[in-house]
């Protein structure tokens, strides 16, 4: 599975539509709207780089008042969660 993280900006007036219609899209996984310099980011989850672009380049940067994208491509995951199931015993 691909995962990219997506940093979009979005026309101010826009940002909730915007943020609806980025995650009715297939792939995409989360959209959050946060603070700082950019409006939203976007987890897109894959199983082909390819549809990384079909996902961001033909969809996300097509939508009305998204003004600009910046996508990164993760390499590895590293999370508490991940590793806490790897070593589970399935014991609650």
């Amino acid at each position: 599975m691909i995962t990219a993280i997506v940093f979009v900006n979005a026309d101010v007036a826009r940002i909730p539509e915007v943020a609806e219609e980025i995650a009715s899209i297939e792939g995409v996984s989360e959209v959050y709207s946060v603070t700082g310099q950019i409006d939203l980011i976007v987890l897109v989850r894959v199983r082909h780089h390819e549809d990384v672009a079909g996902v961001v380049a033909d969809r996300i940067n097509k939508i009305p008042g998204v003004t600009d994208t910046e996508t990164h491509i993760a390499f590895r995951t590293h999370s508490r969660h991940d590793l806490e199931a790897a070593f589970s015993l399935g014991l609650d």
